[in-house]
């Protein structure tokens, strides 16, 4: 159920997470908050990436953060640690096999996770099982069909439609974004409002240019260059000259834009008309 991580596993990808998640900090999390005392379910914590800024915005909620990888758990412990959080306990577990009891958490937080599995409505069902009736539940995912960016280029699309093409061959939707709203509403979920994130990066924001544009993004359909040429997707001149077109766009007269999406719904409390 869940798909292969078509980013890999390399020290270059975490880091590529890490840069993301400092970057998109503000935009991302800005309204993300629990009261002291809640009890947060991170699903899909990965190295910590988003871990740190949520227990750091939380510091009186108590956060249990999940991921099937003990590799990446290990580097979220030091990223906590190093961070000097102590509202956060780490565990490996599979989410379609929670490890927990019914309606254990008063909140449930995922953050791109959604876009690497073959089967998201089913996790987002899993996931509503141990959150209480009234809980919350947060999801953020991005959607690459909603890049674009001057100068245009054919190549630079592309190479980014290689990535697409390669997560949804691996079993996930890289263009998950648009779609959390009837995801949420079919898994059960009541109340579910969706807001649009734009990054807009142009010289006049070089934080965001270095960020998200050369750091993040390019980053991300850069390193699926040998796969992309493995799979016959685009011949390496072209593919090339699609990575040099991205990194244009992060020059003095480029501009690049990109729509994450995060969805807020609710777990109906029993009784409550559908």
């Amino acid at each position: 159920m869940t798909a292969d991580y078509v980013h890999g596993y390399s020290g270059r990808e975490a880091q590529r997470l890490q840069d993301q998640a400092r970057t998109l900090t503000e935009l991302l999390h800005s309204d993300t908050a629990y009261p002291e005392g809640s009890t947060v379910l991170e699903a899909g914590c990965g190295i910590g990436a988003q871990t740190v800024t949520l227990a750091s915005k939380s510091p009186g909620a108590d956060i249990t953060s999940i991921d099937i990888s003990e590799a990446s758990l290990a580097v979220a412990r030091q990223a906590a640690e190093a961070a000097g959080l102590s509202n956060v306990t780490f565990g490996q577990a599979d989410i379609f096999k929670l490890p927990f009891a019914p309606r254990s958490f008063g909140h449930v937080f995922v953050c791109f996770v959604l876009e690497h599995l073959t089967q998201p409505a089913a996790a987002l069902e899993a996931l509503r099982g141990v959150l209480k009736p009234g809980g919350t539940m947060t999801v953020i995912e991005g959607d690459h069909g909603s890049a674009y960016f001057h100068p245009e280029s054919a190549h630079a699309r592309r190479a980014i439609e290689c990535l697409v093409a390669l997560q949804a061959r691996a079993g996930g939707d890289a263009m998950i974004g648009r779609r959390l709203y009837p995801l949420l509403r079919d898994a059960g979920f009541e109340g579910v409002q969706v807001s649009p994130r734009m990054v807009y990066a142009d010289a006049g924001r070089p934080e965001l240019v270095e960020g998200f544009t050369r750091l993040t993004f390019t980053a991300m359909v850069e390193a699926v260059r040998q796969p992309a040429l493995d799979a016959g997707l685009m011949a390496a001149a072209e593919f090339d000259r699609g990575i040099a077109d991205l990194y244009r766009t992060a020059e003095e007269d480029g501009v690049f834009c990109y729509t994450f999406f995060k969805a807020r719904a609710v777990n109906p409390l029993p009784g409550t008309p559908k």
